[in-house]
């Protein structure tokens, strides 16, 4: 019988579609990047230290598999874990679209399916979690929503309501007057905001008040993978410096939530396309000529973020090794091959790292079904486009 671990492995290599059972087994490449982010985990994880950073690099050269990698070993570490990519639909100018595609994809230590909400569920309103949750709610967030929010779910048997205030927390925000009225039907009170909610303006208060949740809940800290960055180069100039405003949320220790990392991966070509080709400092000094921090910080951050070197010799005969393993595991056969001649085989798939994978698992193809191996034909595909989707009227 072959391996199922093992055939799932090759083919998600086949498929040239990134995997994180992929990243937890090839994760030796890169080992220099791998050790400054061991240390920002450990930082974070020994004396709550949260940071950001943002790593470029080429099509197709190991992004997504980096922020795969860096999942497992977030997980290894007893820390809850969120992974998303930018998209249309989850755009970087508006924070409350990010927290809401964040916590449907947040992931607890050991866990291969999203979601923690039934871990609230065991929470009571009397329990020592609820008793450091709710004063922090009502003394350290900006508004005091998530306090009435909080208690509130803690507190009520309706199931009706039960799903409107989880919805809340997980990014469907519900209306500041629906609130107050299921409050005030539970407690015979009534609310008091001091300020009223408003997700364009206040939805830092959900990400931190879930950072100190996930902390006090006994895990150690919370890490954010954001792939795709370079999809903000698609938004209009002014949604942009927005959405470089709210990546310092992540990025700024400061700014950050508590005992977080977070990571942003982007295209190398974005910086000359995109800062420079479409004169972002420039719109900073017109649009914001007063105020441009920190939005200039992240900025300089993004031209200054390092790039994915390509991978040496012997990663790459390295990761060329354990794809003859589990080929060999897959299909339960043993691949006698040379390290040089597979090593040739890849030089046809170009010099991305992907092709050059995909390269390979059909040069064994080969060589399993027809015991020897003609020219692979795996072509280089994808080129990144910075093109706005739809003009904005402030471009005019």
């Amino acid at each position: 019988m072959y391996d199922m671990e093992a055939r799932h492995i090759i083919e998600a290599l086949r498929s040239g579609i990134p995997s994180r059972a992929v990243g937890q087994y090839f994760s030796e490449a890169r080992p220099r990047i791998m050790k400054d982010i061991s240390a920002r985990l450990e930082l974070v994880c020994e004396k709550g230290k949260s940071s950001g950073m943002i790593v470029s690099g080429k099509y197709g050269e190991g992004k997504t598999h980096l922020l795969n990698t860096v999942f497992n070993l977030a997980q290894s570490n007893n820390m809850v874990v969120s992974y998303l990519s930018l998209s249309k639909e989850t755009p970087m100018d508006k924070m409350w679209l990010i927290y809401q595609k964040a916590l449907q994809n947040t992931y607890l230590p050991g866990r291969s399916q999203p979601g923690f909400m039934h871990e609230l569920e065991k929470i009571s309103a009397g329990s020592p979690l609820a008793g450091e949750m709710l004063p922090f709610a009502a003394k350290y967030l900006e508004t005091d929503k998530l306090y009435y929010l909080f208690r509130s779910y803690l507190s009520t048997e309706d199931s009706d309501e039960k799903f409107l205030l989880q919805t809340d927390l997980e990014g469907d925000f519900m209306a500041n007057g629906s609130l107050k009225k299921i409050y005030r039907r539970i407690f015979n009170q009534p609310v008091k905001y001091n300020e009223n909610f408003s997700k364009t303006r206040h939805c830092r208060d959900y990400f931190t008040f879930m950072s100190h949740l996930f902390t006090q809940m006994g895990y150690h800290g919370w890490v954010i993978l954001m792939d795709e960055t370079e999809l903000i180069g698609r938004l209009s100039k002014k949604a942009r410096l927005n959405a470089y405003r709210n990546m310092a949320d992540f990025l700024i220790a400061e700014r950050c939530p508590e005992n977080t990392f977070s990571m942003f991966a982007l295209s190398a070509s974005y910086v000359e396309d995109v800062i420079e080709g479409k004169h972002d400092y420039d719109n900073l000094d017109n649009i914001y000529p007063i105020s441009q921090e920190p939005a200039r910080t992240v900025m300089d951050m993004l031209v200054k973020a390092p790039q994915l070197a390509p991978l040496t010799k012997e990663e790459i005969n390295g990761a060329l090794c354990k794809i003859q393993e589990f080929h060999g595991r897959a299909y339960e056969w043993t691949p006698n091959v040379s390290a040089q001649s597979f090593l040739d085989a890849t030089q046809s798939g170009g010099y991305l790292l992907r092709t050059k994978i995909r390269a390979a698992i059909e040069f064994l193809d080969q060589l399993y079904q027809y015991g020897k191996a003609g020219e692979t034909t795996v072509n280089e595909l994808g080129q990144e486009t910075f093109e706005e989707d739809v003009p904005c009227i402030e471009e005019f």
